[in-house]
């Protein structure tokens, strides 16, 4: 699977909800995610790792409104997308937020992710 197909397939499943399968689907076993420095467990090695993180985020969440996602942006084995979410926190009530999202493939797999955004 070239970049670009791998970037849309992204693109396509979080349009939809489906973060777990986008994981499943297209990360690599190994694949790194790292969030802004100075946020708690900032970096999370290995699909294990990654899949805990996003339950702990989900925890923090009673409700989601909407997720945006754009078109990606795909250069030589990295692509990028802005994804927006709109959601309702345990702690703090509705929020907005935008993030530059950046992925690394190779091998046909997402191999890392980093986000861009300021933290609330």
């Amino acid at each position: 699977m070239s970049t670009e197909t791998v970037a849309h397939r992204l693109v396509e499943l979080c349009r939809q909800g489906k973060f777990d399968v986008a994981q499943n689907e297209l990360f690599a076993d190994s694949a790194r995610s790292i969030e802004m420095e100075g946020v708690p467990n900032a970096e999370a090695v290995g699909m294990d790792a990654i899949r805990q993180k996003g339950r702990d985020f989900d925890a923090t969440l009673t409700q989601v409104h909407t997720v945006t996602v754009s078109e990606p942006v795909v250069a030589d084995g990295f692509f990028s997308i802005v994804m927006g979410l709109d959601a309702t926190y345990k702690e703090g009530g509705r929020r907005s937020m935008t993030e530059i999202c950046v992925y690394e493939v190779a091998n046909d797999k997402i191999v890392r992710e980093q986000f861009f955004y300021r933290p609330n």
